[in-house]
């Protein structure tokens, strides 16, 4: 035993308690600590049974992460966690696992191993590691199908979703859920089984199933891998090492999962997930804004325009239980706003995600208003009206007459500058940018664009209020289109060059999806409208450097009245369920276009579709990093991975440039330099660090970063 376990007793129950703040992870010395308890409890005859518990909020919320890092890297380790594991199932008296909070991962391998699990209503159990690129690796996969059978461990196994204490009731990963006191609970459970042959997972047999019945259930499996979680190792691997709990001994389906684990563990997609692990957890850390700043209490808010994006915001606010008013201009445009945001919080509804009586409780906390009566009352306002700068102005100074001093006055603007947007007030320091990703009650990423006067103590509440409203908020400096935009242009650039040179239009989207991204590029375009870039284009077309090439094909549709899936045609045609039809017309219009604009189209490689759009993303990626406007580079990969579906698995865009190795990246964005112009200079952090053997990850640590 030592510090981070103890040992006491209720009379003839043994309780060993893990206190390991915050989450209880099996770090190094935990295993120990309950191995040295064992030891004490097997020599004391007064005991008669165990309860194995967690100290704090829960009970063992997984393994430490950073031990991965240890194996991979070669440096010492502990012997891990099996030895443990059958030193609990072998033992003469019963070990019941009592469970609050969660078991994933490790922990769930770990309350496996006890004769007996009991939990309380809201606890979780899961084996997430699949969302790490990894399976488990402590017999996980053996003793999963043991209890709750082939087909729930497949799912839990190559989803990682957790699941409730009664669903793991239901399937026998937990043999009672507690009501009150959990630990008087699991000690009543433990006299009861006192004496009685104590069974062992590992030689509980009867829920493998039969070779043929399994066939088709692994056979399914696979399936909905292939579909769900296309290019991914650790799924393929899980089924992998389920099915050798079917065929093999306990021992023999260990060894078979140590290898699979192994493998999954020393895989690029596993480092890039683990990456992303941590990343997501490091954007919250501003280092000029300590974690002691003073927050705004928010209370109340109110949302300016009822279209796509402020009625979404809105559900954002009331689902997070914030009475919320939603003001539009006229009462066409609320009612419009309103039916949408009824129709879905209905399909939610529909869904299963929660009850009719959530919802309406939701949607009650919304008051619809023509006027601005009441903003004097709340504390945070965020404008979603038209992406126009004159209107934004307009709507500021406004808000500046009839909101209270200390209220927050928020944007969400995708593009248009914070600071012109604070100067139109005589309180810049609580002017912000909240950019939420269409649609905003779906989308996790929230941009927080601070400007130059914006003060810390409304950047704090910002960063808080996004936890709050179930968003990963990343802070972002004030530039055009900001960081995740700002990259947007390029990649998309180059997709409608490729197009214009000779790519079809279905081939760049493919090869785009093929590489893993979520949106197919110019299907994108359709999905948020042709005409919002167009408009934005219109609007900055005066800052365009005189003699650079822009691609012209997307305009021309947009003239034509092409704006994508709302006029059920853009790059592609849409059928009555929004279904893209690839569509001859575009291609003869863009042949003729580009024919008359003297460009000579080719075959072009999916090789050098991705390169093109990719390395577009990390070249601008290169600048906005130099330049500030993002703190590190693992906080623009959040930025990609939350808002523009780059593929977790590649770990963000910067990540995979420094996995693909920067030098390599550098000569390939050289070359494009030379074949296509100045578009594709390369960015000087990009070259500097290309000609150093460095990556991006080191320069945000060596040299800091402003925002």
């Amino acid at each position: 035993m030592n510090d981070l376990v103890q040992l006491t007793k209720e009379y003839d129950v043994a309780v060993i308690t893990i206190n390991n703040p915050p989450v209880n992870a099996l770090s190094p010395g935990v295993p120990e600590g309950i191995s040295g308890a064992l030891d004490r409890i097997a020599k004391d005859d007064s005991v008669k049974a165990v309860v194995l518990i967690g100290g704090g909020r829960t009970f063992v919320a997984g393994a430490d992460i950073k031990e991965f890092g240890k194996m991979t890297s070669g440096k010492p380790r502990g012997a891990g966690l099996l030895p443990l594991l059958l030193k609990i199932e072998d033992g003469s008296k019963p070990v019941i696992v009592a469970i609050h909070g969660t078991a994933f991962g490790g922990g769930l391998e770990l309350a496996m191993a006890g004769h007996y699990r009991v939990a309380v209503s809201s606890a979780q159990v899961g084996q997430p590691e699949v969302k790490l690129g990894i399976i488990p690796g402590a017999a996980g996969t053996q003793r999963l199908p043991r209890l709750a059978g082939v087909a729930k461990a497949l799912e839990m196994c190559t989803t990682g979703n957790p699941i409730k204490a009664e669903e793991a009731l239901k399937f026998g990963i937990i043999d009672r859920v507690i009501e009150g006191d959990l630990l008087a609970g699991a000690v009543t459970f433990a006299r009861e089984v006192a004496g009685k042959p104590a069974p062992k997972t590992r030689e509980r047999n009867e829920k493998l199933g039969n070779a043929s019945d399994n066939a088709a259930v692994f056979s399914s499996a696979r399936e909905t891998v292939a579909k769900k979680q296309r290019g991914l190792l650790a799924p393929v691997a899980a089924i992998d090492s389920i099915e050798a709990a079917t065929k093999m001994s306990f021992e023999e389906g260990c060894q078979a999962e140590q290898k699979l684990f192994v493998e999954c563990l020393f895989s690029e997609q596993s480092k890039s997930l683990i990456h992303v692990f941590f990343s997501e957890r490091e954007v919250s850390k501003i280092p000029d804004i300590p974690k002691e700043t003073a927050t705004i209490s928010i209370k109340s808010a109110a949302v300016v325009g009822a279209g796509t994006m402020g009625g979404g915001i809105t559900m954002v606010l009331a689902n997070a239980g914030i009475p919320v008013l939603l003001k539009e201009a006229d009462q066409a445009a609320l009612d419009r706003g309103l039916a949408t945001i009824k129709s879905n919080y209905a399909n939610s509804v529909k869904r299963g995600r929660f009850s009719q009586e959530a919802a309406d409780e939701r949607f009650n906390r919304i008051t619809p208003t023509l006027s601005y009566d009441g903003f004097s009352n709340v504390d945070l306002v965020i404008e979603a009206v038209f992406e126009g700068m004159a209107l934004k102005k307009e709507v500021f100074k406004e808000l500046e007459r009839v909101c209270k001093p200390g209220a927050i006055l928020a944007s969400n603007t995708s593009t248009l500058g914070i600071d012109e947007i604070a100067a139109s007030t005589s309180r810049p320091g609580f002017v912000i940018g909240t950019h939420f990703f269409s649609p905003a009650n779906v989308m996790r990423l929230l941009e927080i664009v601070r400007g130059k006067a914006t003060s810390k103590e409304v950047i704090a509440t910002c960063m808080q209020l996004s936890k709050t409203l179930g968003k990963v908020g990343v802070l972002v400096g004030n530039c055009r289109g900001f960081v995740g935009n700002r990259m947007f242009g390029p990649y998309r650039r180059e997709a409608q060059f490729l197009v214009e040179e000779g790519a079809g239009i279905e081939a760049v989207d493919k090869a785009l999806v093929d590489f893993g991204n979520a949106m197919r590029p110019l299907a994108v375009g359709d999905l948020a409208g042709l005409d919002v870039g167009w408009r934005i284009r219109k609007e900055y077309r005066h800052l365009e450097v005189p003699g650079i090439r822009q691609p012209f094909a997307e305009d021309r549709l947009c003239e034509l009245g092409r704006f994508g899936q709302k006029t059920e045609a853009g790059w592609y045609k849409y059928d009555d369920q929004r279904r893209a039809i690839p569509d001859p017309v575009v291609h003869e219009l863009v042949r003729k276009w580009v024919t008359e604009a003297g460009i000579v189209q080719r075959k072009i490689s999916a090789e050098e579709i991705t390169d093109r759009c990719i390395y577009a993303l990390v070249n601008e990626g290169a600048r906005i990093l130099e330049e500030g406007y993002a703190l590190r580079a693992s906080d623009i990969d959040i930025i990609y991975l939350n808002g523009y579906g780059f593929p977790a698995h590649r770990g963000g865009p910067m990540w995979y440039a420094d996995t693909v190795g920067l030098k390599k990246v550098f000569d390939r964005v050289s070359e494009f330099h030379r074949q296509h112009g100045e578009t594709w200079r390369p960015a000087p952090l990009l070259k500097r660090l290309a000609e150093q053997g460095k990556t991006f990850a080191q320069f945000g640590k060596e040299e800091g970063a402003a925002v």
